[in-house]
């Protein structure tokens, strides 16, 4: 069979006000927003998709229906300049066997997840 897909193709959500939590997205993440042409072009890398039960608490709250997981490659450097430019940061880490694992909240109050894969021995 013939590969269906090839990776995620966008990620979209309701916001209170789209321009600028765009723009503090492309800001604090450099992610394009509607005023630099919406294409992001991102490196390749692991891809998590992942269903979670109806009642999770790991997304920080119960109103919000999907996490955003960015892979980063220097999350400790990463977090000094989100905390240095204002972003929210929970103080809690993570290091598993695949990687080390970081939270912030956009502004709106969205839980965002902040992954650094481990890099494959060689």
């Amino acid at each position: 069979m013939a590969t269906r897909i090839t990776g995620i193709g966008g990620i979209f959500f309701r916001s209170k006000d789209q321009e600028a939590l765009a723009d503090w997205y492309e800001k604090h993440f450099g992610i394009n927003s509607m005023k630099t042409g919406y294409i992001w072009n991102q490196e390749a890398g692991p891809t998590v998709f992942s269903p979670f039960p109806q009642n999770t608490d790991y997304f920080g709250n119960d109103n919000q229906q999907f996490m955003l997981n960015f892979r980063v490659s220097n999350l400790d450097e990463l977090l000094v300049e989100l905390r240095a430019e204002g972003v929210v940061i929970d103080e809690k880490t993570m290091e598993e066997s695949y990687g080390k694992f970081a939270w912030v909240y956009d502004p709106e109050g969205n839980k965002i997840e902040l992954w650094e894969p481990l890099e494959p021995e060689s």
